[in-house]
Order: C-alpha cells, then sequence, then structure tokens
C-alpha cells in the first residue's frame, strides 16, 4: 500500500511540475525532494528520534515526500500528529487527495504567516523540511521587511536582507519545535560560507544543539531542475552544551559519506567559512597570501558589454575615433591562453580583438565633433542603455570607470573539468583592460618594485599563481550545484602564497609586515 502509493505520488509530482513552467516554479522556489534523497534523510533522522509518538511538521510540504519517508519508516501507528503547509494550491490539493486516508493536517496556505502554536503540546517534536529556494531579489522591500519581523519574534534572529526565503523558513519554525524536538533542513549549503548566512550560523550555535550538517559533493546535484549545492542540518532544540562539537560530513551520499569529522563549536565559531573546515587537514598553514603581494579587485563593469566592448575591425567600419577606444580582453571562454602577448599598439594578439568604448565629453560636444561617435550613441540610447543601472549613475553615461591595465588576472568563475582547473591566472602582457568576469591582481608597492628591477619576476610569480593548489582555490572560494566554483576579491586574498614570498626573499611571517 505504501509503496503504491508512494508510486503514484511521484506520477502526480511530474505531472504538476511538467503543467508550471520553469519561471513559475523559480517565483516560488518550487523543486521537489527526490524520493531517494527524502528517504536517506529520513533513515537517518530515525536513528536520532527519541522512543515514543511523533508529531511532525513540514513547512513546506509539496506532494509529500518527507511524509511518505516517514511513514514507510516508522508507520502511520507511531505518528499522533502530522501538519504540513502548501503555499500552492495547484500542489496542495492534489497533496490532499493522496494522503487523504491519513492523520496529515495539510493546510494549503503560507506557513510564514501562520499563526505560532499557543502551546508546547501543540508544536512538532520532528519537523522536516525542504524550504523554498528563492533568492533575496526576487523578495519585494515590504515582504522582506514582514519576514524579517516575523524570524524576529519567532527565533530572536536579525537576518540580513540578503538572506534567501529558506533562512526565514528554518528560523521561524524555531516557534513550531517542541522543547528538545528534531529538526532536518535540507537548504543550499552556501549559508556555510556566505555574509548573509552568519545570523543562521549564530542561531545553529548559539540557540540550539547542531547535531550534524552534511554537505554534499556539489560535483553531484541532488536536484535534476536546481543547479544548487545542497547540506542537509540535523539539530535540537535544546541549549548547546559548552565545550561542544558537532560532526561535519561531504560526499556524494548522506548516509555513506566520503568525510567525516569532528568540529568544535569553538573552531565554528571562529571560521568565516564552514565548507572549508572539512578540508583543512588538506592544506597546509600559510605563511604568506596572495594578499600580501597583490591588491585584488574586480575588473571593470561597463554597464552593456555588447554595447561597449565592441570588435576593433567593427569600430574601424563604424568611423569611431581611436581616442575614444582601449583595448579590453574578451570573456575567459574566448581566451584559450594563459599568457596574452601584446601587439604593436598594446592590443592583446588573439584571434578577436575587442576595444572598450570610452568617452567623458559631453553630448553636444560628442554631437558637433564625432558625428560617427554621435551616431553610435544614439543607437544605445534607443536601446535604453543609457537607463540602465550603472549608465544611469554616470556622467556622461557612456563613460566608463578608469582602471589601470593589470599584468596578473584570475578567471574567477569556473567548472572541473571545462578547464583543467576551475580557475586560472592569466599572464597579460598588452595594454587591455578586464571587465568584471576576471579579477585583477596590482603588485602592491614592495612587489612593483621587485619587478622594477628584476622584470623576469613577472613570468616566475605567474608561474608561482598557477601552482596555488587547486584545493586551496576551492577551499577559500565557494561552490554551487553543479560544480561551479567561484572566487571573490577577498577569498582570493586569503588564499596561500608561500612561494611567491620565497621568490621575493621572505621565508618568515615576521617579515612580511614591514615589505608593505
Amino acid at each position: 500500500m505504501i509503496a503504491t502509493r508512494e508510486h503514484d505520488r511521484l506520477r502526480i509530482q511530474t505531472a504538476l511540475d511538467a503543467a508550471k513552467t520553469q519561471l513559475e516554479r523559480n517565483k516560488l522556489g518550487q523543486f521537489a525532494t527526490p524520493s531517494a534523497l527524502a528517504s536517506q534523510i529520513i533513515d537517518l533522522t530515525r536513528q536520532l528520534l527519541p522512543t515514543g509518538q511523533i508529531r511532525f511538521l513540514d513547512p513546506a510540504f509539496g506532494t509529500g515526500a518527507f511524509y511518505s519517508a516517514l511513514l514507510a519508516a516508522v508507520g502511520q501507528s507511531r505518528i499522533s500528529r502530522a501538519v504540513g503547509y502548501e503555499i500552492d494550491p495547484h500542489y496542495g490539493k492534489m497533496a490532499s487527495r493522496i494522503w487523504k486516508d491519513t492523520p496529515l493536517e495539510l493546510n494549503i496556505r503560507d506557513f510564514t504567516r501562520a499563526q505560532f502554536p499557543a502551546c508546547e503540546t501543540e508544536k512538532a517534536n520532528l519537523v522536516v523540511c525542504n524550504p523554498p529556494y528563492v533568492r533575496h531579489h526576487h523578495i519585494d522591500s515590504d515582504e522582506k521587511l514582514r519576514l524579517a519581523q516575523r524570524v524576529l519574534t519567532a527565533a530572536g534572529v536579525d537576518l540580513s536582507g540578503l538572506a534567501g526565503l529558506y533562512c526565514h523558513f528554518l528560523c521561524i519554525s524555531h516557534a513550531w519545535l517542541a522543547a528538545n524536538g528534531l529538526a532536518v533542513w535540507l537548504i543550499p549549503s552556501e549559508f556555510m560560507d556566505v555574509n548573509y548566512g552568519r545570523q543562521v550560523k549564530e542561531y545553529l550555535l548559539n540557540r540550539v544543539t547542531l547535531l550534524r550538517i552534511h554537505r554534499f559533493d556539489p560535483e553531484v546535484t541532488q536536484f535534476d531542475d536546481a543547479l544548487v549545492s545542497s547540506a542537509v542540518v540535523f539539530f535540537r532544540n535544546a541549549p548547546p552544551q559548552p565545550g561542544g562539537s558537532t560532526t561535519l560530513t561531504f560526499g556524494a551520499s548522506l548516509l555513506e559519506p566520503a568525510i567525516t569529522m569532528e568540529a568544535s563549536l569553538e573552531t565554528l565559531r571562529n571560521s568565516d567559512k564552514w565548507t572549508g573546515i572539512v578540508f583543512a587537514s588538506d592544506v597546509s598553514v600559510a605563511k604568506a597570501h596572495v594578499s600580501d603581494f597583490f591588491t585584488i579587485t574586480r575588473g571593470i563593469a561597463t554597464g552593456s558589454n555588447a554595447f561597449f566592448m565592441i570588435p576593433r575591425v567593427k569600430a574601424r567600419a563604424l568611423g569611431l575615433p581611436e581616442q575614444f577606444l582601449r583595448p579590453i580582453l574578451p570573456s575567459p571562454r574566448y581566451v584559450k591562453t594563459c599568457r596574452i602577448e601584446t601587439d604593436h599598439d598594446g592590443y592583446p594578439m588573439l584571434p578577436e580583438q575587442l576595444c572598450l568604448l570610452d568617452c567623458s565629453l559631453p553630448e553636444d560636444q560628442v554631437k558637433s565633433q564625432h558625428p560617427a561617435l554621435w551616431r553610435y550613441l544614439k543607437q544605445g540610447v534607443e536601446a535604453g542603455i543609457d537607463k540602465g543601472y550603472l549608465c544611469a549613475r554616470r556622467n556622461p553615461w557612456y563613460a566608463q570607470e578608469q582602471r589601470l591595465p593589470a599584468a596578473f588576472l584570475c578567471t574567477y568563475m569556473g567548472r572541473k573539468g571545462k578547464s583543467t582547473d576551475a580557475f586560472r591566472f592569466v599572464l597579460n602582457k598588452s595594454q587591455a583592460l578586464a571587465a568584471n568576469v576576471y579579477l585583477l591582481l596590482y603588485p602592491k608597492p614592495r612587489v612593483a618594485e621587485a619587478l622594477r628591477l628584476k622584470p623576469e619576476l613577472l613570468d616566475d610569480i605567474w608561474q608561482a599563481l598557477n601552482r596555488i593548489s587547486p584545493v586551496s582555490l576551492k577551499r577559500v572560494g565557494r561552490v554551487y550545484g553543479g560544480g561551479l566554483h567561484k572566487l571573490e576579491p577577498k577569498e582570493l586574498a586569503n588564499a596561500p602564497a608561500d612561494e611567491i614570498g620565497e621568490l621575493l626573499g621572505i621565508d618568515k611571517p615576521c617579515q612580511q609586515a614591514s615589505l608593505f
């Protein structure tokens, strides 16, 4: 009977998903939990449950993947109460039909607006949820304020305005979880590394007893329809023990993780990036870091690469004045080499040369003195480019931020397998600028002086950058579903760079401070 009902549920889930566009599902963050994954999570959850009756809650019920797995694992007789919330009637009405002969109380409404339980006996002692994955920029400002107040009331947590909806669900559920009750959350793993996740991590460390976090291998996505790196968080609604610890696991399987380790709560409190803790033993303690030698920034944001980054041959055909054109590199996917040579006028020796349109003259002067440029700018106005977020804040709208060419670049986003490694360091010997698809590494003064005195160090430093362990770079960076790795400037700054220190004669940490 249970197996038949689960088979029917999966068939109905597939049909319901197919009836919605991807955009519609993205709007509400509807990504159904795969049946096999729900079963794994419930199998592990069962080991943590106390004896006795279960009062179950799923705040984002869908069609009931977790409820189905729980019924199969413990039987209906052990569940004294089961409550679900599903905001979308498209799924909720069908779920009500599927589970009509079970004790489920399914509310087709927004969980975040539901009245908190009035007493302890109305609270759940087991909360299991795959909350909606809706990023903050899809939540309007009034709704953010409402959710923030709800979170503060429920859990005393002051969430960042950049937090996704899943963070609000997790915190609001605190008001629904009985003392010593168990909570299990299938959520994006990004909360462990990003700034907006800080308040969630403080909640897990200070308000509850964190039992385990399993981070799935990001190379193996858990959802067929969402590229998100996932984690399962287990905690109990009880104050943490002084000197306590938790279990961190990693791998493609929740039940058979590739890595298991114990981490003290103090270690977690002192770490900005929890995902790197599991791999910390694989990386030696660095004496020097990239930030000791370079100032790191993003490349320039043009406001519209398609409009402002023009093939050089096209710019000439349009008659655009050379004094308003600067060489610029194409996207990393079009740069197959890690060493870019220069031609006689500073443009990179690449199959297609691009130039950046950059003019600071006022419009009336451009119109009277440079008719070809004026005609091109009028095309930008007709396309609404002048009204874009960045361009509208510039005067004139077609002027670019001023930046010097950088000799050292980092391709800060990539997937394992698409190239040798997720990240590449590029030596740029041309005068080309780089857009914000690159990170730019500008030598600090003493390094610049060393390069002036010994130009051959340029190649040596570039090669040393490329010898930074991929494991080290991934540990300081972040990763998304499908194995998409990313480095922000502050993250690259923390990468180990002992070899560069040795090239510059730095072999002791105490020597670093006197150099820069």
